[in-house]
């Protein structure tokens, strides 16, 4: 069972804490990953883009000249996709890429993540983290305490707006929810900060 230390906002330590071998000290699944990410970035995709085919460009109703007795290549359109200014053959069309991913992948994954945070002591778990206001300077403060000098995921127990708004005005900091944590944003960021009950929530649903 994974021991990490426990700081406070001061980034002192303060004790310890055990946590699941189910969850934070599971099997590193690559496989799973690999699809989680893609499956991550492929539903974020707009899929907005379009070409225009051949029915579908402005003129080119008139053949440009007779079938036969000119000594040139049969045409029938000036916007067949041989001309310049002609239709796409094939092109892009909108479209979705959303798909699912199983249920047993997407835990997997996510067990993967928070592991591989636990085994790169990229995890910072805090007793508790508290502002009396809405204030980038106190989160910067309790970031330096904590000697965090790149991109972060702060993970919360419960929302807190104070905290948010206090962090999303630093570069590369993220705050995220238990329910909302994925595999994709703990992996894109340096160090994984929690707070205690979150770790406790984390465990209460993946464990």
């Amino acid at each position: 069972m994974p021991k990490v230390d426990l700081y406070n906002m001061k980034g002192e330590v303060v004790g310890d804490i055990q946590l699941s071998d189910n969850v934070f000290g599971a099997d590193i699944n690559k496989n799973a990953l690999h699809a989680a990410v893609v499956n991550q970035l492929a539903n974020k995709r707009q899929g907005t883009q379009s070409t225009k085919t051949k029915s579908e460009v402005r003129g080119g109703g008139r053949k440009p000249w007779r079938q036969k007795g000119t000594g040139r290549a049969r045409q029938g359109s000036i916007r067949s996709a041989q001309w310049i200014k002609g239709g796409i053959v094939l092109g892009p069309k909108p479209r979705s890429y959303r798909y699912t991913l199983p249920k047993k992948v997407k835990r997997i994954a996510l067990k993967s993540a928070l592991t591989s945070k636990v085994s790169a002591n990229e995890i910072l778990v805090l007793d508790n983290l508290a502002l009396e206001a809405i204030k980038t300077k106190a989160m910067v403060g309790v970031l330096n305490s904590l000697k965090v000098d790149s991109s972060a995921l702060i993970v919360i127990g419960s929302k807190n707006d104070i905290i948010a708004k206090s962090a999303r005005n630093i570069p590369g900091v993220k705050t995220a929810l238990v329910n909302t944590i994925n595999v994709f944003d703990i992996l894109k960021y340096d160090k994984f900060i929690i707070t205690k009950d979150a770790v406790e929530k984390v465990e209460e649903v993946y464990a």
